[in-house]
């Protein structure tokens, strides 16, 4: 199934602008103001969290620590991913505060609830400068087994492999860049794969080989593609995520600036597909530069009692 009502989130408890990812990721604003960030933050996380569990989508809430620091602990699905047979995978992350938010007892923690049978940690490539940060790098199409991945300094073809090697996707890469030819930094903020739809920001694949075999794969996996732009991008537009409720119903999770950058044509498209759910999260975008998929890691696991 390519979306669950479960989604693990991290609420944050020292939130900021972090120094150490800046240099790879061109969606923090390094001049954001920096004034009761982490309260604004808190404030932000805690109302999403709440529109996502008033539609009846199951949100396991853990609490951040304040050691070690890590101020991008709010975007688990980075460091860790949760699948339908029972594995987890853990990340190589480059900023080394962020190889931090890796935590034992949070793994522990979801399996009281969930059915944790294999824990696959991919980490060690860290020591080789080699990263691959979860489902940040990657967009899975879980149905069709594929990972899709834009290659940078984050996202490297030989973590995907050993990835890939041990999960059974497969992987289709390709170079993305934004407006100003900068390597963008994570899958993620480009391009969604939901259970019928793709968004993505096709203007940023420069290759048109690369370009056409993206376009080829959706549309054999039947899935309607839906294009943004760049100025779509940019309010993140691409960082989207399909998730169901506990009655199965589709939501498209999104930022209210993500939504607000949409056109007509592209929510009625959408809205055919899903319910747009967003929420205001412009503090956490201007200085975490992700928003509303980085922040939730969907839990494909089964139930403990009911598998």
């Amino acid at each position: 199934m390519q979306s669950t009502s479960q989604i693990l989130m991290v609420r944050p408890v020292a939130f900021g602008l972090n120094i150490q990812t800046a240099g790879s990721n061109a969606f923090q604003i390094k001049s954001a103001p920096q004034e009761n960030v982490q309260e604004k933050a808190l404030a932000e996380f805690d109302a999403f969290v709440k529109k996502l569990t008033a539609k009846g989508i199951e949100v396991t809430v853990i609490e951040d620590t304040l050691n070690p620091h890590t101020p991008d602990s709010i975007f688990p699905n980075n460091w860790v991913s949760f699948h339908d047979d029972g594995s987890v995978y853990l990340y190589p992350m480059q900023a080394e505060n962020r190889r931090l938010e890796r935590r034992d007892d949070l793994i522990d923690q979801l399996g009281k609830q969930f059915d944790i049978r294999e824990i696959n940690d991919i980490s060690f490539t860290e020591e080789r400068g080699q990263y691959l940060e979860g489902t940040g790098s990657m967009v899975l199409d879980r149905e069709n087994k594929i990972a899709y991945a834009c290659l940078s300094i984050r996202t490297q073809q030989n973590v995907l492999d050993i990835f890939c090697n041990e999960s059974g996707f497969k992987t289709i890469t390709f170079n993305a860049v934004d407006q100003n030819g900068f390597a963008i930094y994570h899958t993620n903020v480009m391009m969604c794969v939901a259970t019928d739809f793709v968004v993505i920001c096709l203007d940023a694949v420069p290759n048109q080989k690369e370009k056409d075999l993206l376009i080829n794969c959706f549309n054999k996996a039947k899935k309607e593609i839906i294009e943004i732009d760049y100025s779509q991008m940019n309010q993140f537009a691409g960082n989207m995520l399909e998730v169901k409720n506990k009655a199965g119903k589709s939501f498209l999770v999104m930022s209210e600036r993500a939504h607000q950058s949409l056109n007509k044509s592209q929510i009625e498209k959408l809205t055919k597909h899903s319910e747009i759910l967003s929420s205001p999260l412009t503090t956490i975008e201007d200085n975490g530069g992700g928003s509303a998929r980085c922040m939730m890691a969907e839990i494909h696991l089964g139930k403990l009692g009911l598998r």
